[in-house]
């Protein structure tokens, strides 16, 4: 099953869709990827269609083939202005095929850089439940990750190095992750509604240190998974292995 791929306000683009069965409501899945890295999540949207959602994974702005500049918006608007367009259905891209959509409950997933997206997109009111795996919830990490992912100095240059125009990112708008203000969850921590939020995480992930996790899943209530091995947990694997747990709060109220 190949995805379907739109556009939004006139700059994200995103892959899509519908449930592989037909469905009474329409229940809708965002995915969120990590940063840097390939977008690879197909195989996991066709996994969440065949549990009857519809799927949409986009590209933030200013990566792949999305336009304007990463991180001049904070991403997890991208991910509002998604929703803003879904009651108007979905336009397929190459053949103009049209889809109709009304979404009656939103879900947002979101791993490492994404499940930052994922945290403070609950403060959507049209965001029903949240999954953060791996997320980054706190930027202060920066002073840890940047030095174990790689030598290079200059950390946008690395990724202009490493991803070419995969990421249009200029280092102002990197620096304002620096500002602990800008897309951080640990700055909104007292708006979060933890009944919409669970995350999941391992202690021995190499990349984000879990006591940041688990001292942001205190201070704001949410469920945290915490296991002790499984360095930076692939989403995928966890939706997968994990998906009735997933589910269940999904349904909850």
């Amino acid at each position: 099953m190949f995805l379907y791929r739109t556009r939004f306000k006139k700059e994200i683009v995103a892959e899509f869709l519908p449930p592989t069965e037909k469905v009474k409501h329409d229940r809708v899945i965002i995915l969120c990827d990590g940063m840097p890295g390939m977008p690879t999540k197909q195989g996991l949207a066709r996994f969440l269609s065949s549990k009857g959602y519809w799927v949409i994974y986009p590209r933030y702005r200013g990566s792949w083939e999305s336009g304007g500049q990463f991180l001049k918006k904070s991403p997890h608007l991208d991910i509002s202005d998604i929703i803003d367009e879904l009651p108007k259905g979905l336009k397929e891209n190459t053949f103009g095929k049209k889809f109709k959509l009304s979404p009656e409950e939103i879900f947002v997933i979101g791993g490492s850089f994404g499940g930052a997206a994922a945290a403070l997109s609950v403060l959507d009111p049209r965001v029903k439940k949240a999954i953060a795996n791996c997320p980054v919830v706190d930027w202060s990490i920066l002073r840890y990750s940047e030095k174990r992912e790689t030598s290079n100095k200059s950390y946008t240059a690395y990724i202009r190095e490493a991803f070419g125009n995969g990421y249009r990112l200029n280092p102002k708008d990197w620096a304002k992750l620096h500002t602990g203000k800008f897309y951080n969850p640990a700055f909104h921590a007292n708006e979060i509604d933890p009944s919409k939020l669970m995350l999941f995480h391992a202690k021995d992930d190499p990349y984000i240190p879990w006591k940041s996790v688990a001292a942001f899943a205190h201070k704001t209530g949410a469920k945290l998974n915490l296991f002790k091995k499984g360095g930076h947990l692939s989403t995928d694997r966890i939706v997968r292995q994990y998906w009735k747990k997933i589910q269940k709060f999904f349904d909850s109220k």
